[in-house]
């Protein structure tokens, strides 16, 4: 694998070669391996993984303009990266408090590299995963929030992802919050009819009594496939609420790793996956409680119509100094098709004897006792089955504590389930 060639900070470099180097003896991962059972990477070994050589706004030229992504959201502050790059033309970053940073990994490499050495792969190793040493080899550009301590960022960071389907792209994200520190980042994930392949990775650092809101929504053509890698070290009485709806994409892989490093941290991690066609969604997600009186919730709701394939694949983790812990998943799914499937694998590991840990998973179709009960009403079974479904999903909609965000989310839910609330296949 060659490596991009340009002026690079050697403790960058490094981290190149590492990432290759690991990468060449690894390859993909394959379904042999556990976290990656029920999810093959078949239809990545085709690409050169090489990043797509022209500038991000020239190939976001090509694209029709409805589909270079109007904001969802009142932001304050709106990043918009074509294939993988910050595009300055069509990103808006209002005033900032004195010290917070919000902006491209790239410029802040060129301008600043120091600021980003103690916190470019220290979560993401690149010897654990093999597509996160694929994205570290690769390591341009991504979106970078550093909040300084006991700073309140107002107002909401949008961050619009778009893929032109040229080439690949290895987005890698830094946010770091400090101490008493809160920020609300909306992360959105669209592109063009020629799809295209993202290998992201994040890493999130909480500071003590930090509080971050972190909601994403994939809403890519169904050409699209993309692996996310989040990281997540959460303090003393630090808060992280994550939220992604998945609606769009031909493969989204999102696999979620939380450390709660310090007594009182919390993290919730919900979601809502839409899957339709020959599509495949997969959520893994790995929570790892390393300290006593923390608390963590896992809610995944599932629609999957067609052909399509999700899978839920939650853990909570509980060490032996982790007394007090407080560890809840639940998964809920509906199939609205005979060859609709469902992959779930709840799991609990306790190496702790005062704990609160549970989790549930349960598989289903619409229920046909309500189903009758709005049709006896004079309701067409059309919109009784859309009514059904979008009080399913809503109810985990309703875990976004930011008013625009869940509107927003709603919408591309409502859209969604408008197409795909129709009778069952039979097919």
């Amino acid at each position: 694998m060659s490596m991009p060639v340009h002026e690079q900070p050697a403790w960058l470099a490094a981290i190149r070669a590492a990432g290759a180097a690991r990468f060449a003896e690894t390859g993909l991962p394959s379904q042999r391996q556990e976290a990656w059972k029920y999810t093959a990477l078949n239809r990545l070994k085709a690409l050169t993984f090489e990043p797509n050589p022209s500038p991000g706004s020239a190939a976001a030229k090509t694209l029709p303009s409805e589909e270079i992504a109007a904001p969802a959201l009142d932001a304050t502050h709106r990043l918009v990266f074509i294939d993988g790059r910050f595009d300055v033309s069509r990103s808006s970053i209002g005033a900032l408090p004195d010290g917070v940073l919000v902006g491209s990994l790239a410029e802040i490499l060129a301008n600043e590299p120091a600021l980003l050495e103690p916190q470019v792969g220290r979560l993401a190793s690149v010897e654990r995963r093999g597509m996160v040493a694929l994205n570290a080899a690769w390591i341009e550009d991504g979106l970078v929030l550093i909040v300084p301590r006991g700073v309140v960022l107002d107002g909401q960071v949008e961050a619009t992802f778009i893929s032109t389907g040229k080439g690949a792209s290895y987005p890698r994200h830094i946010v770091s919050l400090g101490d008493n520190a809160e920020a609300v980042l909306v992360e959105r994930h669209v592109g063009g009819a020629n799809g295209g392949f993202a290998n992201a990775v994040t890493e999130i650092a909480l500071g003590r009594g930090a509080t971050l809101g972190h909601y994403g929504i994939h809403e890519e053509p169904t050409e699209s496939l993309s692996v996310e890698t989040l990281f997540a070290e959460i303090g003393r009485d630090a808060s992280y609420r994550g939220f992604t709806l998945t609606a769009g994409g031909a493969l989204v892989r999102r696999e979620i790793e939380a450390a709660l490093t310090e007594p009182g941290a919390s993290a919730q991690i919900d979601g809502a996956y839409l899957v339709d066609g020959d599509r495949h969604a997969d959520t893994t997600i790995l929570v790892d409680h390393r300290a006593p009186h923390c608390t963590s919730r896992q809610t995944q709701k599932g629609v999957i119509d067609g052909h399509g394939r999700a899978v839920y694949q939650g853990k909570i983790l509980v060490r032996p100094d982790a007394q007090k812990t407080d560890g809840n998943q639940l998964s809920q799914t509906l199939l609205l098709s005979p060859n609709a499937e469902i992959d779930v694998k709840p799991e609990l590991e306790i190496h702790a004897d005062d704990v609160k840990c549970s989790h549930g998973a349960t598989v289903g179709r619409l229920d046909a006792d309500a189903l009758f009960f709005l049709r006896a009403r004079g309701i067409p079974e059309r919109e009784a089955r859309a009514l059904l479904i979008q009080g399913f999903i809503g109810g985990v909609l309703d875990q976004i504590a930011h008013p625009g965000v869940r509107e927003a989310f709603g919408a591309v839910a409502a859209k969604w389930l408008a197409r795909r609330a129709g009778p069952e296949s039979k097919s």
